[in-house]
């Protein structure tokens, strides 16, 4: 089974205590319901409310996308597509460096071989952090 980093080493420089974050096995969901899946594969970075301030982004070398804004950032509109081609891994960018976020298609397509699947997971989360946008 495909393992995901979750956290590196994180050093709290002001308590000098190291915390060690573990890999953890990437596991199916039992539900395939947009909220789930957000809370299962997303939340850990960009938190449950996807203002990107979740448990593990203080650990990375850039803060996640406070997903909330993405339409407000896109004059309104929520993008969809290029969601979930972010989703996917596709728009890895050189110029951008390395890419701290899971290419999810590549994981989710670990978890089984079921492409129909796949899609679905992709398609609730682009639904589901469409529903969060800011107003």
């Amino acid at each position: 089974m495909k393992h995901l980093t979750l956290l590196l080493t994180l050093l709290t420089a002001s308590s000098g205590i190291t915390q060690t974050i573990k890999t953890v096995p990437v596991q199916d969901t039992l539900t395939m319901d947009g909220p789930t899946l957000f809370n299962e594969y997303c939340a850990v970075c960009h938190g449950k409310d996807g203002r990107g301030a979740g448990p593990a982004a203080a650990a990375l070398k850039k803060t996640p996308a406070d997903l909330t804004q993405l339409a407000r950032k896109n004059n309104g509109k929520f993008d969809q597509l290029a969601v979930k081609t972010v989703i996917e891994g596709k728009e890895v960018t050189a110029a951008h460096g390395s890419r701290d976020m899971p290419t999810w298609g590549t994981v989710f397509a670990s978890l089984n071989r079921d492409e129909g699947r796949r899609n679905a997971r992709i398609a609730l989360l682009v639904e589901q952090i469409g529903k969060m946008q800011a107003k």
